[in-house]
Formats: C-alpha cells, structure tokens, sequence
C-alpha cells in the first residue's frame, strides 16, 4: 500500500498518544488506535492493522511498564508466571489473528465490558487495596490461566486487553486497581512482543507508521504511568469506569451501526 498522507500520519500519531495514555492507566489503548489505524489506512489489509498496532503499543507498554516497576515495585512471583503464559497464549492468538475478521470479536467485546464496568460501579470497595484473596500455588496457578487466555485474545485481536488483565487482577486475585495495572502493563508488555514476533516474519508490519504512532505512543504510556502512580488507586479506578463506559458506547454504536 501507498504511505499515507502528512495530515494522515498526524492524526494516527495523535491517536498513539491518545492511546498510550489510556494504555498506561487501565489499559485499552488498543480500542483507541485500532479505528484510527482502520480510518486513516482503508487500504490495508486486517494484518496489517493488528501488528501495526503491536508495534506502536510495545513503544507505550515498555516505557509504562518501566516506570511502574520502579514506583510500585510489583511482585514477580505474580506478574513472573502471568507473563510467560501471556506471552505463550498471544502467540497462538497471532497466528489465529492473520486468519480471522477482527468484527466477529465485537459483539464478544461489548458484553465482557458491559459485565466488568457493572461489576465495578456495583462493587465502590473493589481495588481499594490489596487484599488477596488466595495464595501459594493457587494464586499463581490463576494469574497463569488469566495471562494464557488473555494472552491469547490480545495475539488475537486486542482492544481492551489491559483492561482484562487489570479487572482479573482486581477481582479475581484481590490487588488493588494501582497495583493491578502495574502488573497488567508488564503482561501486555509480553503479548505485544509475542505477537509481533509472528507478524513480523510475515512481513506485515508497516514500519513507518508504526514507529511514529509508536513514539507518540510512548509519551503517552510515560505520562499516563507517572499520573496514575502520583494521583493513586481512587484516579485508577475513576478511570477504568469512564474508559469502559466509553468503549461499551464506542462498540455498541458501531454495532448497531449508529457510526
């Protein structure tokens, strides 16, 4: 495909840090940057748009994962074996991705979100604080089975991943909404790499847009970092609900064919 126009590139870099903002917070940057990738290049094909997306995404997940890790310090022993199953899973996500449409997901979308931004409205006590709800193997063996299956939809498609693994974190495991994102950040760190690693041997990656999306993309996933670690796990949570109620609307208008 051609490369896309000036005023294109910056609007799909605006979108990149955009998404790298709302990425580093709660996670969902995806719902962010894969419309804009799919408006501003209706040429290219569906693989294409997920690994350009992968690209730009790892830019935000690095630098966000850094700075949590320095802040928050957040527990290997946890975020250690749900990466790894993270990363196995987004590996055969990938490659289920390069063969499928990426609407036959929406509608699967619409209603995990819906359930999760209830359940958190319903529950205001819900990631105050960590408060884990079981431990030793058991704990680990859930955060594993988590990361393999979001993992897997993240290689496949994307959009919201962080915010699965955040709300996983919080109401499965009982961390709380600012720990649960530090954790969720390294993980999505992990299947953006995975999935990168089976779309770039195809050759579908578009590096130009990818890398410019991506460094806005970083800025972005740096200052959303830095303001949910200063602004604390109240701003976190606050924010998931607006995020999640932004992306019900964004999907089910689509679905309904509203836009």
């Amino acid at each position: 495909m051609t490369d896309p126009s000036t005023t294109t590139l910056l609007l799909l870099a605006l979108a990149g840090l955009a998404a790298g903002f709302v990425d580093a917070v709660v996670g969902g940057g995806g719902l962010v940057q894969l419309p804009a990738l799919l408006i501003g290049l209706p040429n290219a094909a569906p693989v294409q748009v997920l690994a350009t997306n992968k690209l730009s995404g790892i830019c935000g997940t690095s630098v966000s994962s850094a700075t949590y890790y320095r802040r928050v310090r957040p527990d290997p022993r946890t975020f250690g074996p749900m990466m790894a199953c993270a990363f196995v899973g987004s590996v055969g996500g990938a490659v289920i991705g390069s063969h499928i449409s990426t609407t036959a997901f929406d509608p699967i979308v619409l209603v995990v979100l819906v359930v999760v931004g209830t359940y958190v409205v319903l529950r205001p006590s819900l990631g105050e604080s960590t408060l884990l709800r079981y431990d030793g193997r058991r704990h680990v063996g859930i955060a594993m089975l988590a990361g393999l299956l979001i993992g897997c939809y993240d290689g496949a498609l994307g959009p919201g991943t962080g915010s699965f693994f955040v709300i996983s974190l919080v109401g499965m495991l009982g961390y709380s909404f600012l720990e649960a994102s530090a954790k969720a950040r390294i993980a999505n760190w992990a299947t953006n790499l995975a999935a990168l690693c089976v779309f770039v041997p195809q050759g579908a990656v578009l590096w130009k847009v990818g890398f410019v999306m991506g460094a806005c993309n970083l800025v972005g996933g740096y200052l959303g970092a830095r303001t949910a670690v200063a602004r604390g796990t109240g701003f976190v949570r606050i924010f998931f609900i607006v995020v999640v109620a932004g992306f019900v609307i964004r999907i089910g208008g689509a679905l309904l064919g509203l836009w």
